[in-house]
């Protein structure tokens, strides 16, 4: 029976011979290599795509550097073939949908029935989280139901008026349903993206998303293996996972599972809101967007990656001091004092310096920037051609139609990158980008209309206490400096232990947010990756469940220590035997 909130046909492949479901079969040699090619790049076929998405997921996600010691050290990429299922889905009142997909291995375990639902990290596309779900549980003999969580690359082109389609491949509105097609989209008013302008604040559902794919998930394995049918939580172990913004949702379905769907909860490095605990991430964003470059001027942070170019401070932290001096956010007069001035802003608001230096790769990549800007128009419910503080998505002037036409597997769902543009809230001084910041920064701490509704959409987002006998683990990198566990898994934690709930947490020594930024030279120098620590969270969830081995009541934090120069040791990741 086909799920009440499916809102399109369900498109169903086999994926066999070369092609199975966890690498496409690219294997991970092929997955390490440049993006797989196209036949034809102005047209390319919905299984080229496929292949790409599921490339460029596991490269935005996993570290396959030859240093990482993926696939040795730690995580395989073996053959699975199997079958996909995937359709478009809808919250109640919601606007616009969310992927579901199943994936569907022919060794499933009939005997062990096991489920892992997931949701993409950041704002990727449907595949976003397939290098921890798909890579722990398909080997194992599990199926894996993913959702894009609202969030992917399905950009809807208000030049020509056109998106994607189901299958990945582009489409004009009205020739075929489309993941995304704004109602009210003027001509050539940019580029329309499904997190920012669905005009949803998509975030408040990721947990209801994650629910919904659950249960797509268990009526896809009805189809799927008709001679075991009927799948239900009753018989079929259900595991949530996700990292990141998917570390958040599940954590968010954990909350509001009244049904009694999951039997397992592992979060990695989530985007966790608790309400009078911890900081939203709006928050400390747009706090960072402003202040970062120019603490990040401070000696202390001389050797930190992507701290100096050349060994030289880059100019813009330098302008960033002058004009918080000139605004009257800083009070002392000569750079040196003033990173050191804008660095105890950021201490008396909870940053700590480890969280800090890896922040320089967040700020070198104009990550702060990017996400408050998307961020914002979401919890505004802003449409294309109205994004607050005057910025907007453009095409550049060099995304061809090859370009778009792989936008779907190429974007992570939040611009800039991949031919399109954040346009606007600059001027032409020499720290340009500071006007459209301080008007991000003013919707926060502002009183105005726009203020209000943002607060009120971040309220939106808070978590709910998860029923008392549900495992719950949540594995956060000690440096990670996109989301610091002082803002987001220590309150969250703190929160369910207060409430009689037992969570195991991990903070994991020298373990920071993108495992992907480790193949960066100098950068995994210093950092051990995050999802070896999520499998062996799995691992244990998984025996608990399986084999009825006791739930501890604690786990003792590995001792993880960077690699240096040389090549990833296991030793190095004092991995639980």
């Amino acid at each position: 029976m086909t799920p009440s909130f499916v809102v399109s046909p369900i498109q169903a492949t086999v994926h066999r011979g070369g092609d199975d479901l966890l690498s496409a079969g690219l294997g991970l040699a092929g997955l390490r290599g440049t993006p797989s090619a196209y036949a034809d790049p102005l047209h390319p076929t919905s299984t080229e795509l496929r292949r790409r998405a599921i490339q460029a997921s596991w490269k935005g996600i996993a570290d396959l550097g030859p240093l990482g010691g993926y696939g040795s050290v730690y995580g395989a990429v073996p053959d699975v073939p199997g079958r996909e299922y995937t359709a478009f889905a809808r919250i109640p009142g919601a606007h616009s949908p969310h992927r579901v997909l199943l994936q569907a291995p022919d060794h499933f375990d009939r005997a062990a029935r096991c489920l892992v639902v997931t949701a993409s990290s950041g704002s990727r596309g449907v595949y976003g989280a397939i290098a921890l779900a798909g890579a722990w549980g398909l080997p194992k003999g599990c199926a894996v139901a993913y959702t894009d969580k609202g969030t992917g690359a399905g950009y809807f082109d208000t030049a020509d008026g056109s998106g994607v389609a189901l299958d990945g491949t582009r489409a004009k509105a009205g020739q075929a349903e489309l993941e995304f097609a704004p109602a009210d989209a003027t001509a050539d008013t940019g580029i329309a993206v499904k997190h920012a302008h669905s005009g949803d604040n998509p975030e408040a559902d990721w947990g209801r998303d994650v629910l919904q794919a659950a249960r797509f998930g268990l009526a896809m394995l009805d189809r799927a293996y008709p001679d075991a049918a009927p799948f239900t939580p009753r018989n079929t172990r259900i595991i949530a996972t996700g990292l990141s913004n998917g570390g958040g949702a599940v954590l968010q379905a954990a909350g509001l599972d009244d049904d009694g769907l999951l039997a397992g909860v592992v979060a990695l490095e989530p985007n966790v809101h608790v309400a009078g605990h911890g900081r939203a991430l709006y928050d400390y964003v747009t706090e960072a967007a402003l202040l970062m470059p120019c603490a990040l001027a401070d000696a202390r942070f001389a050797d930190a990656p992507f701290a100096r170019a050349g060994g030289a401070l880059p100019p813009a932290f330098l302008a960033r001091c002058a004009s918080l001096h000139a605004a009257g956010v800083l009070q002392a007069d000569a750079p040196g004092s003033q990173a050191a001035e804008a660095l105890r802003k950021l201490h008396d608001s909870g940053w700590r310096d480890e969280a800090i230096a890896t922040g320089a790769s967040t700020t070198a990549f104009d990550v702060w920037r990017a996400v408050a800007a998307g961020y914002a128009s979401a919890y505004l419910r802003r449409g294309v051609g109205h994004m607050p503080c005057g910025y907007s998505y453009r095409a550049m002037d060099d995304a061809g139609a090859a370009t778009r036409a792989s936008w779907w597997a190429d974007a992570s769902g939040i611009p800039p990158g991949n031919g399109v543009a954040l346009a606007g809230g600059t001027d032409g001084s020499a720290d340009p980008t500071l006007p459209g910041l301080r008007c991000l920064r003013d919707l926060w701490t502002g009183d105005g209309a726009d203020a209000g509704a943002l607060h009120a959409a971040v309220a939106a987002l808070a978590a709910r206490l998860p029923r008392d006998d549900l495992p719950v683990w949540v594995v956060h990198g000690a440096a990670d400096g996109l989301l610091p566990t002082a803002f987001t898994s220590e309150p969250y934690v703190a929160w369910l232990r207060a409430a009689g709930r037992h969570p195991l947490y991990w903070k994991v020594p020298a373990a920071q947010h993108f495992d992907a930024f480790l193949a960066l030279p100098g950068f995994g120098d210093r950092h051990v990756p995050l999802l070896p620590y999520g499998y062996a969270a799995l691992d244990r969830l998984w025996a608990h469940l399986q084999a009825g081995t006791p739930w501890p009541t604690a786990v003792p934090t590995p001792a993880a220590r960077p690699r240096g120069a040389a090549a990833l040791k296991r030793g190095a990741l004092d991995l639980p035997q």
